[in-house]
């Protein structure tokens, strides 16, 4: 009674104090989980400027500006899934909270009833009953009766508790996603006063270097140093991306050898248990022939015994050899498997892979299948000279700023940051060699490691890297090798 009493008059648990959020901690362990790959890539970018001259570009200028407006919108874009999502899971605890508000509410009326029917009834019942001199089949039907009565009172109450604690879970959810929902409107906020500085920022340094960025572009070294860039930049991602898979196929083979190996010891342990085992038992089996043998011997020693009736002897009944008990009790034999040898710790995995998202041989079985990467005109194919300078190794395809970039096919980002001359540049592997490349964009949507489908938002055009027109600049490159995408896709 007093449990239920308790629970009908109980109240919630006070709210728990101001915390970390679930989300703020796993922004914290995905930048620590990105920082190796990107390091590693902002090395590689490096490399590949060693190798050409010291020379001032004035898009360089733009750099800085144009990767933090990059980022802000994709910041951005990130922040508004985020919300969604989040505002989703609070309708869902909002949902999900009122039918168990309901579900308690109905649920403390039934044990509101059953105490007033115990209180009118008392707690004597079963003395009364058994004091009543009735009929003793009656008797224990009743009894049985309020055993079961006990036994729903009990499972409501347990039922009722699991809600109540359901009920002070689903708070906490709520006020965690409204506390990330405060956090992605503060960030918002901020991402959009950055982007609206930056958007200022870039306007002002354009109308200084106007005149100057329309020198350098009709510069033929400058295109030819441009196409040396995006060379050297696919040449070293290749060779990383390579190493990476070697080292994966490496640390798979070890951990095949490695089962394999704890397999054959547990096999042989196995065998040389079920060996001792079976000799054991023949040496049992011996030692019960020997005992018989014996018997028979003290037998036959004995006199014959005569039959009252006929006289005639007896034959002698075989005395029964009693049986080992371990026969029958003995426990199996539990092999002890042998550890294997230890082998040297594999080299540590890099925190992103940038293996390919797609099985090999994918990419090619999609030879002018694939999707536009962006809506527009198409203003310069491949192979067609550039002016005077060096011819066009992808196409330049004419769209609004801020359309929407798709990646033509599936597979992994591998490359996404600001180069000179393609501006915010996005690369990404599409196995067997083959890699999709995304230049002049105004914002980067994805990260270095990303996996992305055919048709992803990847980025969004624009006229980053000191480009004249908005749109994308688009190439697919195999073994490093431009090749013309009019082959691949349908434009």
């Amino acid at each position: 009674m007093c449990a239920l009493l308790a629970v009908l008059t109980g109240s919630a648990a006070a709210a728990p104090a101001p915390r970390q959020t679930e989300r703020s901690k796993q922004k914290v362990l995905a930048e620590k989980t990105r920082a190796g790959i990107q390091q590693k890539l902002a090395e590689l970018k490096r490399e590949v400027s060693k190798t050409e001259s010291e020379r001032e570009d004035a898009a360089d200028t733009l750099a800085e500006s144009e990767e933090a407006i990059s980022n802000a919108n994709r910041q951005l874009r990130e922040l508004a899934g985020e919300q969604s999502e989040t505002n989703a899971t609070v309708a869902a605890l909002a949902a999900s909270q009122q039918q168990l508000a309901d579900t308690i509410a109905s649920q403390k009326q039934q044990l509101a009833r059953l105490l007033r029917e115990q209180y009118v009834a008392g707690n004597e019942d079963r003395i009364k009953l058994l004091l009543s001199g009735d009929n003793p089949n009656r008797i224990n039907r009743d009894l049985q009766l309020m055993a079961y009565v006990s036994k729903a009172q009990a499972k409501l109450l347990g039922s009722l508790h699991g809600n109540l604690a359901a009920v002070a879970s689903n708070r906490d959810k709520a006020e965690n996603a409204r506390e990330e929902l405060n956090e992605i409107a503060q960030e918002e906020r901020e991402q959009k006063a950055v982007l609206e500085k930056e958007k200022a920022r870039r306007a002002a340094l354009l109308g200084t270097l106007s005149n100057r960025l329309a020198e350098q572009r009709k510069e033929i070294g400058g295109l030819e140093r441009d196409e040396q860039r995006m060379a050297g930049l696919v040449d070293k991602l290749s060779k990383l991306i390579k190493e990476q898979a070697e080292a994966a196929a490496a640390e798979q083979r070890r951990q095949e050898a490695l089962a394999a190996a704890r397999a054959k010891a547990a096999e042989q342990a196995r065998l040389l248990a079920e060996a001792k085992k079976a000799e054991r038992k023949a040496e049992r089996e011996r030692e019960r022939e020997r005992e018989r043998e014996r018997l028979a011997r003290e037998a036959a020693k004995k006199p014959p015994k005569l039959d009252p009736r006929t006289g005639a002897k007896i034959p002698p009944v075989p005395v029964p050899v009693p049986m080992d008990p371990i026969d029958d009790d003995e426990p199996p034999v539990v092999a002890q498997t042998p550890e294997p040898k230890a082998e040297p710790a594999a080299p540590r995995k890099p925190d992103i892979a940038l293996a390919p998202a797609m099985p090999e041989g994918a990419f090619a079985s999609l030879r002018g299948k694939l999707r536009t990467p962006v809506s527009g005109k198409l203003a310069a194919r491949f192979g067609a000279k550039r002016g005077s300078g060096p011819s066009w190794k992808g196409m330049f395809i004419k769209a609004a700023e801020g359309s929407e970039v798709r990646a033509v096919a599936g597979g992994r980002v591998v490359f996404a940051r600001w180069m000179r001359g393609f501006g915010n540049l996005i690369l990404v592997d599409h196995g067997s060699e083959y890699l999709s490349i995304y230049g002049n964009n105004q914002a980067l949507l994805k990260r270095e490691g990303d996996a992305v489908k055919g048709g992803d938002p990847i980025a969004s055009a624009g006229n980053t890297g000191g480009n004249e027109e908005s749109g994308l600049y688009f190439e697919i490159r195999h073994k490093g090798a431009a090749v013309d995408p009019a082959g691949w896709v349908n434009f």
